[in-house]
C-alpha cells in the first residue's frame, strides 16, 4: 500500500501539482450467512481501492482506482480533471508518521458458523414454528493516508458484527423481528438471542393502538431515529450553510438537561485513531445537561467557522471529498433496564423497530412502526400494527420523561432506551 501511495506522489509532483494526497482503504471479510434456519454460504469479500487528489495551479482532481492501479494512468486522470475546476485552498494536513498496531481480535469462520448455529438452536427450542436469517463477519479494514507534506497515516481494524433476523407467519400476521451488533473483540450473543425472544414473547398478542399523544418509548435500536438529527444540527457544514436549527444557539440550552452527549473516538467497534484528513480524532462534547457546546468539522468548515478541524473530515465514499461525520456519538445513559422504564410508565407506545425514512434537519418525521407495543398499567399487553408516530424531534427532545441505563452500539451510536412525550400516535 505504502509503496503505491509514495510512487503516486512521486509522479504527481512531476506532472506539475503543487500539492497531492493519497487514499487508500483495503477490506477482508469472510461473512457466513444462514437462510431459513440453516447456513447457505460462505463467502470472502474483498476490496482494494486507491483515491489520489492532488491541486495544479490550485485547481483541485480527484481521480479513484480499484484492485490495481497504473500510476501514471490515474495521475495522469486527476490532471484532466483538474483542468476543469475552479481553484480552490488546498486542505492538506501537516508532515507526521503515525502507523498504528492493529485495532480488534479476529475471529475464524469456523467460530462464527458455531455461534450461528447456537443461536438459531437457542430461538427454534422454544419457538420452532420461526425462520430465522443471519450472518456473522469478522471484517479487516486498513486505512492508509500520505501526501506531500510528508504525513503518512495507517491503521487496520478488525470488527466483528452479527446480524440475527427471525420471521413468524401466523395465518395473515406476519411478524419480523432483528437484532444485531458491531464489536471489537467479542461478540455478545446472548444478549442479542434474549432480546429476540423477549420481543417475540411481547407479540404473541396483537391490541389495538390508543391514538392521540401519549408517552413514546423508544428502545435503543428505534432510538436512532432521534440522534440522527442531533447529528446534523450540530455538523458545522450545516451551520455554514445556516441549515441548522441550532446555528446560533452556542452555550443555550437546545434539549432536556437530561441529556449529555459527547463523541468519543477511542471506544466502541468504530474507534478510530484519525479522520481522512489525517487530522486525530479527539473526544469532546456536543451537548452537556442540555446545553449546546460545540460543532464538529472537517479542515475546510472548521476554516469556514472561523475554528480549527475538530478531525471530523471522513469521505462518504472514496471518490468523494471529506466532510464532517462523527466517529462514535455516546448519549450519556441514566438509570434502569428497558423493563424498569416499562414498569414506571402508566400507559405508553414502545418503539423497537421503524420503516420508512427518518427525520430530516427541520426534525419533522412520520413512520411507520415495524415493530412496537402497546405498554398500559406498567406491562407489555401486545404488539400493535398499522400505527404511525409523528412529530418534531427537537420537540421531542424538550421533553425527556426518562433515560434508561440499557445503552448499546447501534452502528456508531451508543444510546439507551429513551422515553419523551410531545409525539402523535395515528393509525396507518
Amino acid at each position: 500500500i505504502t509503496k503505491l501511495g509514495e510512487r503516486l506522489l512521486e509522479l504527481a509532483t512531476k506532472s506539475g501539482a503543487e500539492y497531492a494526497e493519497v487514499y487508500q482503504s483495503s477490506s477482508l471479510s469472510k461473512p457466513a450467512i444462514f437462510e431459513a434456519n440453516r447456513l447457505k454460504q460462505l463467502e470472502v469479500a474483498q476490496s482494494e481501492g486507491t483515491a489520489l487528489r492532488l491541486w495544479r495551479n490550485n485547481c483541485p482532481g480527484l481521480a479513484v482506482a480499484y484492485g490495481q492501479v497504473d500510476p501514471q494512468a490515474l495521475v495522469e486522470k486527476a490532471i484532466a480533471l483538474s483542468q476543469l475546476n475552479p481553484p480552490e485552498t488546498p486542505e492538506l494536513a501537516a508532515p507526521k508518521t503515525a502507523i498504528y498496531p492493529d485495532f480488534g481480535t479476529e475471529i475464524e469462520v469456523e467460530e462464527l458458523i458455531k455461534i450461528g448455529k447456537n443461536a438459531i438452536a437457542r430461538i427454534r427450542e422454544l419457538y420452532p414454528e420461526v425462520l430465522c436469517s443471519a450472518e456473522f463477519e469478522c471484517e479487516a479494514e486498513t486505512t492508509c493516508l500520505l501526501n506531500s507534506q510528508g504525513l503518512h497515516c495507517q491503521y487496520t481494524d478488525l470488527t466483528l458484527s452479527s446480524y440475527l433476523g427471525v420471521e413468524w407467519v401466523r395465518g395473515d400476521d406476519f411478524l419480523g423481528i432483528y437484532d444485531g451488533q458491531e464489536a471489537r473483540n467479542e461478540l455478545e450473543i446472548n444478549q442479542i438471542v434474549k432480546n429476540i425472544l423477549q420481543r417475540l414473547t411481547w407479540a404473541k398478542t396483537n391490541t389495538a393502538s390508543p391514538q392521540g399523544k401519549l408517552p413514546i418509548l423508544f428502545t435503543p435500536k428505534a432510538a436512532t431515529l432521534l440522534w440522527s438529527v442531533v447529528c446534523e444540527a450540530t455538523n458545522g457544514k450545516q451551520v455554514v450553510e445556516a441549515s441548522s436549527p441550532w446555528s446560533e444557539k452556542l452555550a443555550s440550552k437546545v434539549v432536556s438537561e437530561t441529556l449529555s452527549i459527547s463523541q468519543q473516538p477511542d471506544t466502541g467497534p468504530y474507534s478510530c485513531p484519525f479522520d481522512d484528513e489525517g487530522t486525530f480524532t479527539k473526544s469532546f462534547s456536543l451537548i452537556e445537561k442540555g446545553q449546546l457546546k460545540q460543532f464538529y468539522s472537517d479542515r475546510a468548515t472548521g476554516r469556514a467557522l472561523g475554528i480549527n478541524s475538530t478531525g471530523n473530515g471522513f469521505r462518504p465514499g472514496l471518490g468523494r471529498y471529506p466532510t464532517p461525520d462523527l466517529v462514535n456519538f455516546l448519549i450519556e445513559p441514566g438509570q434502569g433496564s428497558l423493563p424498569d422504564l416499562i414498569s414506571n410508565l402508566d400507559e405508553a407506545i414502545v418503539v423497537d423497530q421503524i420503516l420508512g425514512g427518518g427525520a430530516d434537519i427541520s426534525g419533522d418525521f412520520s413512520v411507520n412502526i415495524d415493530l412496537g407495543y402497546h405498554l398500559k398499567n406498567g406491562q407489555i399487553i401486545g404488539r400493535v400494527k398499522d400505527t404511525m408516530i409523528a412529530g418534531n424531534v427537537y420537540t421531542a427532545l424538550k421533553q425527556v420523561i426518562a433515560l434508561g441505563g440499557d445503552a448499546t452500539w447501534n452502528g456508531s451510536s451508543y444510546t439507551p432506551s429513551i422515553v419523551v412525550n410531545g409525539l402523535s400516535i395515528v393509525s396507518s
